[in-house]
């Protein structure tokens, strides 16, 4: 119990600092048009009615914590999930190209590192182009991949998936190679001495140690192909998914809207993130592991 009150409470202290801060930025944002709006009408509220005002506008340019949380939880519990409007069919839309290009990244960047560890060509050839890719800004490539896609009759979920996977294969191409490379010179010796082939060592040594690597990798990973399903979403004027939320807010200038689609964004990845570290602490527990 005292563990989780050390871990509760400075979390708790840290939300609360965010939330306060939050408000008041809110408020020093949003005066100077409510005191425009109350100039024009002749009115000169008390300093209490006019907080009230600031964190109560349609269009506020930075909504106040309480906007956002009424607006996520409409749109979240009050809404059909087929609704255009509920965050839960724009979060969907945006986890089914996340998952994919999870997918494609993870199996990329595993075979990746298979490749570097074993040949040393492409250990001194591969890997710096590898690092010179991650250079490219993403919003940059996005259009790029889109278009060209587009032109070879290639729409829809695929695009987003490989922008997706583009993000994700180098944390895990990264995090693997350390980990192949991680057992102690004395074990690879051991194992030499028992005659294994490098595909015996590889399966019984190599991938064992590189498993907390790998998905210590894949939960940066997760985030990362979060991150390019949303920015895959902005270049294509998709009707649907958080980046399509996010745009269209920006457009007709629905602040409330945009952070509640922020803040549906952070929920996902958080839920990604800790599903890929259950599922490690699984893996690792069924090899032998102790628990931590």
């Amino acid at each position: 119990m005292t563990g989780l009150g050390d871990r509760f409470i400075p979390v708790m202290t840290i939300l609360l600092g965010i939330v306060a801060a939050w408000y008041i930025g809110a408020y020093a944002l949003n005066a100077p048009f409510q005191r425009g709006l109350n100039e024009r009408a002749g009115e000169t509220p008390g300093f209490v009615e006019f907080v009230g005002q600031t964190m109560s506008q349609p269009k506020p340019t930075l909504p106040a914590p309480h906007q956002v949380a009424v607006n996520f939880f409409e749109n979240t519990f009050l809404r059909s999930v087929t609704s255009a409007r509920s965050l839960v069919y724009h979060a969907w839309v945006t986890l089914s190209s996340t998952l994919l290009g999870f997918a494609f990244g993870t199996v990329l960047g595993i075979a990746i590192a298979v490749g570097i560890v074993h040949v040393l060509a492409l250990d001194r050839s591969l890997m710096p182009w590898i690092i010179a890719s991650q250079t490219i800004p993403i919003l940059a490539l996005a259009p790029m991949i889109i278009v060209v896609l587009a032109a070879v009759g290639i729409t829809g979920l695929l695009p987003k998936a490989l922008i997706s996977t583009y993000l994700s294969f180098f944390p895990v191409a990264v995090g693997m190679v350390k980990g192949l490379r991680s057992p102690e010179a004395i074990n690879l010796d051991l194992m030499r001495t028992y005659n294994a082939s490098k595909a015996e060592t590889f399966w019984k040594l190599r991938l064992p140690a590189s498993v907390p690597f790998l998905f210590a990798s894949m939960k940066v990973a997760i985030a990362a192909s979060l991150v390019g399903a949303i920015v895959g979403e902005l270049p294509t004027g998709a009707a649907a998914g958080i980046g399509a939320k996010l745009l269209n807010g920006s457009y007709y200038s629905q602040t409330i809207d945009m952070f509640s689609a922020l803040v549906a964004g952070s929920i996902v990845a958080a839920l990604l993130v800790t599903a890929v570290g259950a599922t490690g602490r699984v893996v690792e527990r069924a090899m032998g592991a102790r628990p931590a």
